[in-house]
This record gives structure tokens, C-alpha cells and sequence, in this order.
């Protein structure tokens, strides 16, 4: 009963303005007719509370402070706001240094004046009156939504005591109950502050029902999370405890745990724990609880178990580190290939885009050469370069386009395609992934596979690839995918146009010594069980096996032809042979027998008629001799060799040509009138095609017709057309090669190639003499001998052609 009578209301009487201390309070806003308790330890503050207890009535003025950072004894009347709470202390009492208080509220007040702040803040304050109210309708309105609102909060917090239920839902003054719910509810100063100073009730209400609406929504909000929360518990617990007894049915029943109920428990732990994209993971969860359904006899069983394996296994987002070193994988790449130098410097771009933008998109590169001249390996440097796995995928004779995109599940044994294997092999999204012999891919009723490969090849594509077993997007973006191939012919254009492509050419002679000593021989002679000690093989000999034991652009028979070397030597070697061998250039034909290559070399003398031309081949290049014959008596052109339809029209042009500028030349028109020819190519069990012989043959013709010879030490290459112009063609460096290999140092080019001359090795340019052509008179004097003294291209005379050739000619290479 004492205590009760304490807390109730003394009839205090306060003058309208009175000088009283002053508490500053943080993060708290004290408001007239409600009692709250206070701890109060700093010293201004603690000298004010004794101050106020010292007088009669016990009233002290409570001050919100403006920020939060400000303490009771950094106060100052600038950090403070200018209406509070006038309080009368009803108890206190002291623990620890601390004084527990416990205050009520009596009236609003706003300061007059501020009289001192040492040794504690000292005001002068007016009363404030009461509120006034200026529209009972819109008061009672207001109130009515508040207390609807309680009653919705209420139903939220059932732990709310009943004793504060009544009181809160039994209070009938506005004034009170909005000044009980700003004591209880968290608002914020701000908030709560402009609550205490507003003047009116409608205002008051008005803040009131905004921020009671505001609280309402965050415990509606809380309240739908925690039972959402709850829910989901309340299902996991119902699922576990499901679980449980079905494994006591089984149990009893005498089923073994190793059934299909274990494993379908074990493809649901991995799921669990596998880092899937949304989209697969739902898939796979519904395809995993038709499995649960299904007896393990059923067929459809393994099916959806053998697919979800393929789904746990791919790898989804899991990706390899990569190396971001440029020098350390320039130097990888120079470690295993000689030159390649352009090769080496993209992969190395494509590194540094990588490194400053490491969600860039991965290259995809077609490498075009002849066999044996380093693409697959360079594939397998690029991946050791970059710090990626590798994994090669051969396309040769590939018929059936389900072999790259998977068979559908209805089919039996059914499974994805090469392409989700070799990804499931690797077990990261970013292997160098090396599609060979792009080139040889076949088509039938079965499908293309090169139209599947558009889309795999397509980086606007590949980041959704669908394959058809296993019906979920896969992102190919960050595969580096190398394509190889031979030719680029057979190749379809609109998936030649998804590739970079960059030409691998033949080695030349020097090339391959290089190669030999730095790479081959090395490699052989630990495949073989040897040791440098053992054997040592010249420059001389290896030169020898380059031009006498093999033919080939690259280095693969060179190296097998080192490796059959290797094998005799450890063959003496296990016999019990301990002395050092050296394979000279005069011992290789006891090692491997007589030569088995004899290439064309160039000839000594030429007769008329008789020209050197150059071909390219997919071993590299050739040096081929065209020759030309009278038939006397006869008429028309009889071509020889296995020669295709270009070719065949090459030569038909030459010889209409030559006999529409047979004055020009010194042809007499009657010779071609009245006798026939006969132009044969060697090598006749050789098909050969193409417009690039069209000089050479143009060259034999007219030889044959003046009866001026060829000069031996040169060869040609280039298309012709009936204006006597000279058109640019292909296979430059390859054809250069071949000649020099032939021992020919003179070589006529059409002018627009002369760009190509750069890719020829420097040790191999420097001993050759490189004549640009424009027009075949060009190529005529530059080729016949007792033409100009020099052997030097000179201005074509003006001839029939309208407008002068020169101008013809600027007009064809304009267009």
C-alpha cells in the first residue's frame, strides 16, 4: 500500500516559470504523466539529481539531447532541445555508484533562460499549458484508428502482460494514451521529440497514428518471417521424424539399408551440398523425388539416378585458378615450342584481357597448318601457360550430331554429349578444351555435327548450351576452345566465321634443326631409355634426315625417324655396348638404309618450254615442273597430270593470252594457229588444282613459242587472267620454303603478296632474290632468258588494251 500510494499523482502546484536544475538525457524523451525509471552516474548529472532531492518538492527538468554522442557532463545548452519534461523523483536509490531512479512525469516546460551550467545546468523554464484541441471529430477519429491498431499489435505480442492490455486498451484520455505508447514503443528521438512539443491534440494524435501504423508493419512484417521461419522448422521436424519411422518399417520388414532408400539418401546429401544454379537445383529435386517413388526395378529408376549423377558431377561453378603471370607463361610457351612467335603473342593478349578483366569471355581460336607442325601440343602449352586443364576432343570422321549434343533420355543408353563429358572429366568451367581435326567432320541422315558446333562456337550463344540428355542451360563462356584443322575448305564459312583463325606454316630446314636439337632428339632419347652420355646426334645428320628421310612441313616423321635412331642405339647399348655414339651424317645409312625421299631439286638447265612453278600441299610446299610440248599438225590444248578443272582453265588462259599478244612478245601467231600443245605436270598419280600455276604455265608456253629458256635458278607462282594481269594467291611462305629447299633463289610473286614475304624466315629471305609481278610481261622477262640483261621487270609496253594497262590495273585492285 505505501508503494501504491508513492506513484500516485501528488497535487503538486508549479508556478507558471520557476529556476530548477537540469538533467540531459540521452536517447530518451521522457513525456507528463507516465513514470519510467532512470540510471543516472555521471557527475554534472549526479550533482543535479542530489540538487533536486535537496528541495522539497523534488522536481528536477529533463532535457532530450539533440545527438547521441553527447554526454550528461559535455552538455551544453546549445546540445540540448528547448521543451522537456518537468519530473518529480518518486524514489531513488544507489548500487554501486550508479543512482536508480524512478521519476514521473508532471508538465511540459520550454526553456526561458539558461542560468548556469557549472556545477550542474541550471534553467529558467515556463510552463507550457495544456494541449489544446481544435477538432474533437478528427480526435476522436484519430483515436479510435489508434486504439484499433493496439488491439492489432496486441494480437502480435501475446507475451504483453494483461495488467498492460487493460491499461492500454482501457484508457479513454488521447492525450495519455498517446504520450503511454511514445513512452513504450521505440519511435526515435526525433520522433518522439516532436510528439512532446506538439501544442495541439490533433498533432499529437496525427504523430501518434503515423508512427504506431509504422510499428505495426514492422511487427506484421517480423511476425510473417518468424512463422515462415516456423513453418519451414515445422516441416524439416515432420520430414526427419517421417524419415525415422520409415526406416523402423524397414527395419522390421528386413529391408537392407543399402537399398534404394540409402541411395536415394545419398543423392540427396550430394544435392544438398552441391553448389547448383536455382534453375538446375529445382530440376533436380523433382527428378530426385519421382526416384524415391519408383522401386528399384523400375527402369525408369536408373534412368533418373544415372541422370542426376551426370547433374552432381558437372561442374556448375567450379573453376580452376588461373595463372595470371605473363612472363611466367610466356616463358612455358617458349619451353615448348621453337617460334611460333604471332601464335605466342595472342594467346599472351588474350592472358592480359583476362588478367584486367576477369569475367571476360574466353577466345576461340582455329589453328590451320599442315600435320605435325605443333597444334595440338601448342594446345597443351596454352593450357599449362594459363593454369587450366586440358582435355582434347577428336572430331575426325564425327557423323552423328548427337555425339556433340547427347541423345535424348527417352533412348536407351542414352548419355550427353562428348562436350558435358569432357567438362565432367576435367570437373572445372574453364578447361582449354581442343577440338581436333575440325576439318574432317562428316554429315548423313544422321545430322551435321558441324551445325551443332555454331552454337557451341557462338560466345553470344554458348553461355545457355543445352545439351539434349540433359536439358539444362550450361555456360560454355569461359571454355577456351582451340579448334585444329588442315584445310579450311571443308570447313563450313558460318562456323569458319565464329573462330579466330591464325595459320600455322611449314618449318623451314633451319627451323627443324632448331627443333631437333632444342626438342626432339632430348625427347627421344629419354623415351628410349638413354642419356645424353649415350648418344649424340650432329647438325649434319639431322640435316640429312630433313631432306632425304622425310617430307613433311612439320616434324613429326623427323621425329620418328630420331626415335627409330634411338632404338638401334639402345638395342647396342642393352647388348652391353658402352662406348658414347655419335650419328654423324655419313653413318645415317647404316642406321636407316638408303634415302627414301628425293625431292625436286632445281634443274641445271631448262629446255624451252619447260618452267618452275611452286604448290602447296598439306605437307607444305612443292616445286613442280611444268612442261610444254608442239604438237606440229595438230590443234587444241591437251593437258596431262591429273590436273583439275581450275588448273585446266589456268592453262586455257595462258594460251589465249599468248596468242592475243603474240605480236608483243615475238610469238608468232601462225606457230599457235597450226600446231597443237601439249602441257604435262609430273607426278601424275598427284590430283593438283588451283589458279596458282596460271604464271608458270603462261611462262612454259611462251618459252616453248620464242624458244627462249627458262632461267633455272627461278620459280613462280600466281593466277592469271586474260587482261595479263597478275593476281595474288595463297600458301606463300609455304611455297617459298619449297623452292629454297630445291636450291632456287630467284622467286617471282604477284605484287599484292609481297606482305606475305614477311611471315618467311629471315635466314631464308636473306638468300633469295624476291621479284614482284604486276603483269605476266613482268614475270615473261624477269623468267626468260636473253630477255633483259638484268632479269629485271621493266614497264609493260602499251598494247590493245583500252586506257593503258597501268590504268586497268589500278581499277581491278580498287575493286
Amino acid at each position: 500500500m505505501a508503494d501504491e500510494e508513492a506513484f500516485k499523482t501528488q497535487e503538486i502546484k508549479l508556478p507558471e516559470q520557476l529556476e530548477i536544475a537540469v538533467l540531459p538525457l540521452q536517447n530518451t524523451t521522457l513525456f507528463p504523466e507516465t513514470v519510467v525509471p532512470l540510471a543516472v552516474g555521471r557527475e554534472r548529472s549526479t550533482r543535479a539529481v542530489e540538487a533536486a532531492l535537496a528541495t522539497e518538492q523534488k522536481l528536477i527538468a529533463c532535457i532530450t539531447t539533440k545527438t547521441d554522442n553527447v554526454t550528461g557532463d559535455d552538455a551544453t545548452p546549445a546540445d540540448l532541445y528547448q521543451i522537456g519534461t518537468i519530473v518529480n523523483i518518486k524514489r531513488m536509490m544507489r548500487n554501486e555508484g550508479i543512482m536508480q531512479l524512478i521519476v514521473q512525469g508532471m508538465s511540459r516546460f520550454e526553456v526561458i533562460e539558461w542560468t548556469g551550467e557549472q556545477p550542474y545546468l541550471k534553467a529558467k523554464i515556463a510552463i507550457l499549458p495544456e494541449l489544446r484541441r481544435v477538432d474533437n471529430e478528427e480526435i476522436e477519429a484519430l483515436k479510435r484508428n489508434i486504439q484499433g491498431m493496439i488491439t492489432e499489435a496486441l494480437a502480435l505480442l501475446p507475451q504483453v502482460p494483461p495488467e498492460i492490455r487493460i491499461a492500454v486498451t482501457s484508457q479513454e484520455n488521447p492525450v495519455q494514451l498517446a504520450y503511454f505508447l511514445a513512452s513504450v514503443l521505440d519511435l526515435g528521438t526525433e520522433t518522439e521529440q516532436k510528439m512532446l512539443e506538439s501544442s495541439t491534440v490533433d498533432g499529437l494524435l496525427t504523430l501518434t497514428h503515423a508512427a504506431l501504423a509504422r510499428e505495426l508493419e514492422i511487427m506484421q512484417i517480423r511476425s510473417k518471417i518468424a512463422n515462415e521461419a516456423q513453418n519451414e522448422m515445422d516441416k524439416s521436424q515432420r520430414d526427419y521424424v517421417l524419415r525415422q519411422q520409415m526406416k523402423a518399417i524397414q527395419k522390421e520388414l528386413g529391408d537392407d539399408e543399402s537399398g534404394e532408400q540409402a541411395e536415394a539418401a545419398q543423392l540427396r546429401e550430394r544435392l544438398e551440398n552441391a553448389d547448383l544454379p536455382d534453375d538446375v537445383r529445382k530440376e533436380a529435386e523433382r527428378e530426385l523425388k519421382r526416384m524415391e517413388q519408383l522401386p528399384q526395378a523400375a527402369p525408369d529408376y536408373h534412368v533418373i539416378r544415372t541422370y542426376l549423377e551426370y547433374i552432381l558431377e558437372l561442374p556448375w561453378r567450379k573453376s580452376s585458378e588461373e595463372k595470371l603471370d605473363l612472363n611466367e607463361a610466356r616463358k612455358v610457351l617458349d619451353e615448348d615450342h621453337y617460334g611460333l612467335e604471332d601464335i605466342k603473342e595472342r594467346i599472351l593478349e588474350s592472358l592480359a584481357v583476362v588478367k584486367l578483366r576477369p569475367d571476360s569471355k574466353s577466345p576461340i581460336i582455329l589453328f590451320v597448318g599442315p600435320p605435325g607442325v605443333g597444334k595440338t601440343s601448342l594446345g597443351r602449352s596454352i593450357a599449362r601457360a594459363l593454369g587450366r586443364e586440358f582435355d582434347r576432343l577428336s572430331l575426325g570422321g564425327m557423323r552423328d550430331e548427337a555425339e556433340l549434343r547427347g541423345h535424348r533420355r527417352t533412348y536407351i543408353g542414352a548419355m550427353p554429349g562428348r562436350i558435358l563429358q569432357s567438362l565432367r572429366r576435367v570437373a572445372v568451367n574453364n578447361p582449354v578444351m581442343m577440338l581436333d581435326e575440325i576439318d574432317k567432320l562428316g554429315n548423313d541422315f544422321r545430322g551435321d555435327p558441324a551445325s551443332a558446333l555454331l552454337e557451341i562456337l557462338d560466345p553470344a550463344q554458348n553461355n545457355t548450351f543445352r545439351d539434349n540428355y540433359l536439358d539444362l542451360p550450361f555456360d560454355l563462356s569461359k571454355v577456351f576452345f582451340i579448334a585444329t584443322a588442315n584445310q579450311l575448305s571443308p570447313i563450313p564459312m558460318p562456323l569458319r566465321d565464329r573462330m579466330e583463325i591464325i595459320q600455322l606454316a611449314g618449318y623451314s630446314d633451319r627451323e627443324k634443326l632448331n627443333i631437333a636439337k632444342q626438342y626432339l632428339i632430348q625427347r627421344q632419347i629419354t623415351e628410349n631409355g638413354l642419356t645424353p652420355e649415350q648418344l649424340v646426334i650432329t647438325d649434319d645428320a639431322v640435316n640429312l634426315l630433313t631432306a632425304r628421310y622425310t617430307r613433311e612441313a612439320g616434324v613429326r616423321q623427323l621425329e620418328r625417324t630420331l626415335g627409330n635412331l634411338a632404338r638401334k642405339v639402345a638395342l647396342k647399348v642393352a647388348e652391353g655396348a658402352t662406348d658414347k655414339v655419335t650419328i654423324s651424317a655419313e653413318e645415317i645409312r647404316g642406321y636407316l638404309g638408303p634415302p627414301r625421299v628425293f625431292p625436286e631439286e632445281a634443274r641445271k638447265e631448262l629446255p624451252p618450254g619447260v618452267a618452275t612453278g611452286m604448290a602447296w600441299t598439306e605437307m607444305g610446299g612443292e616445286v613442280l615442273f611444268i612442261e610444254a610440248t608442239l604438237l606440229p599438225g595438230g590443234s587444241g590444248l591437251t593437258l596431262t597430270g591429273q590436273l583439275g578443272d581450275v588448273m585446266k582453265e589456268s592453262a586455257q588462259a595462258a594460251r589465249s593470252y599468248l596468242w592475243s599478244h603474240a605480236a608483243e612478245f615475238g610469238i608468232d601467231p601462225e606457230v599457235i594457229k597450226n600446231n597443237g600443245i601439249h602441257i604435262h605436270v609430273p607426278a601424275g598419280s598427284i590430283p593438283k588444282d588451283g589458279p596458282s600455276a596460271g604464271v608458270t604455265m603462261a611462262t612454259a608456253m611462251a618459252s616453248l613459242y620464242t624458244g627462249r629458256k627458262v632461267r633455272f635458278d627461278t620459280s613462280m607462282t600466281g593466277e592469271i587472267t586474260l587482261s595479263g594481269l597478275v593476281f595474288p594467291v595463297g600458301g606463300i611462305k609455304e611455297k617459298v620454303l619449297a623452292a629454297h629447299r630445291a636450291g632456287i633463289r630467284r622467286i617471282i610473286l604477284p605484287d599484292r603478296n609481297e606482305a606475305d614475304t614477311d611471315d618467311i624466315p629471315d635466314d631464308v629471305k636473306k638468300e633469295l632474290e624476291i621479284i614482284p609481278a604486276s603483269w605476266i610481261s613482268d614475270v615473261l622477262k624477269a623468267a626468260l632468258e636473253n630477255g633483259d640483261p638484268e632479269g629485271k621487270p621493266q614497264a609493260f609496253p602499251n598494247a590493245s588494251v583500252d586506257g593503258g594497262p597501268e590504268v586497268l590495273g589500278d581499277r581491278l585492285v580498287a575493286e
